[in-house]
């Protein structure tokens, strides 16, 4: 079920920009995205809004909530691509390309912002920040993807599932999910295991071994992470600072 929500929130009063995740906007870019913005639209879980091969006349920020982009294989099955959070912009690819090359569906009750598509021009036209701010975020993707290949071809199988809860923790942590010592973490074992060219049953495995560690405790749609410092040990990654990235 999608459905407009009643009562937008505007982006002046936007609670991810208040996060240390997202870049300060300016004045300016707050009045254009407001004007940008349609409206609010509530996802209930396992809606897909985004469909592959087709246009969509929208772009979208999700507000809250969690989901996945995946693709369909020729036999039906599913393989999932990467995951959205807070802040993430959807609906790029199809804005450039015309037609979707994935599937956006949401995992949880998710909120989206909705800006229409065919305004897209006008901000390279006339908000060159804003444009410029849209474009790092598409090389940001195109550097996760870099590193996702790098996981999947030369990382074990913990540490390719340490490298994912650590990416969960930092980025949920970053816009304020925290909340007693964990975040939410509604995926799907399975959707973890596609993601990282594993099977369910060592995804499994692996997890209860950094469960026993005291690592990563992952369970309930909960990811708590006792030592951040251990868990970096394990995906064998060197401490970084999040870098902090535009909001749309």
């Amino acid at each position: 079920m999608i459905v407009e929500v009643s009562v937008s929130v505007s982006c002046q009063g936007c609670p991810l920009r208040k996060r240390p995740l997202f870049v300060p906007m300016s004045d300016s870019d707050v009045a254009f995205m407001q004007d940008f913005k349609l409206r609010e639209l509530h996802v209930a879980p396992g809606i897909t809004v985004i469909h592959e091969g087709e246009t969509s006349p929208h772009l979208y920020t999700v507000l809250s909530g969690m989901g996945t982009r995946f693709k369909t294989l020729e036999d039906g099955r599913l393989q999932v691509v990467n995951f959205l959070m807070p802040g993430d912009f959807i609906g790029l690819q199809g804005g450039f390309m015309g037609k979707s090359r994935h599937s956006a569906r949401a995992v949880s009750d998710m909120i989206l912002c909705v800006f229409p598509r065919e305004r897209l021009w006008d901000m390279f036209r006339n908000e060159p920040e804003r444009a410029y701010d849209l474009t790092w975020i598409a090389a940001v993707e195109e550097h996760f993807l870099g590193d996702t290949i790098a996981t999947l071809g030369q990382r074990t199988a913990a540490e390719r599932l340490a490298w994912a809860l650590l990416r969960f923790w930092q980025r949920l942590d970053a816009i304020g999910l925290a909340q007693g010592g964990s975040v939410p973490l509604p995926y799907r074992q399975q959707d973890v295991a596609d993601a990282l060219g594993l099977s369910l049953v060592h995804t499994n495995k692996t997890a209860a071994r950094l469960r026993r560690a005291g690592v990563a405790i992952w369970g309930n749609r909960r990811l708590q992470v006792p030592d951040v410092r251990a868990l970096m040990d394990v995906a064998g990654v060197d401490p970084e600072r999040i870098e902090r990235r535009p909001l749309m």
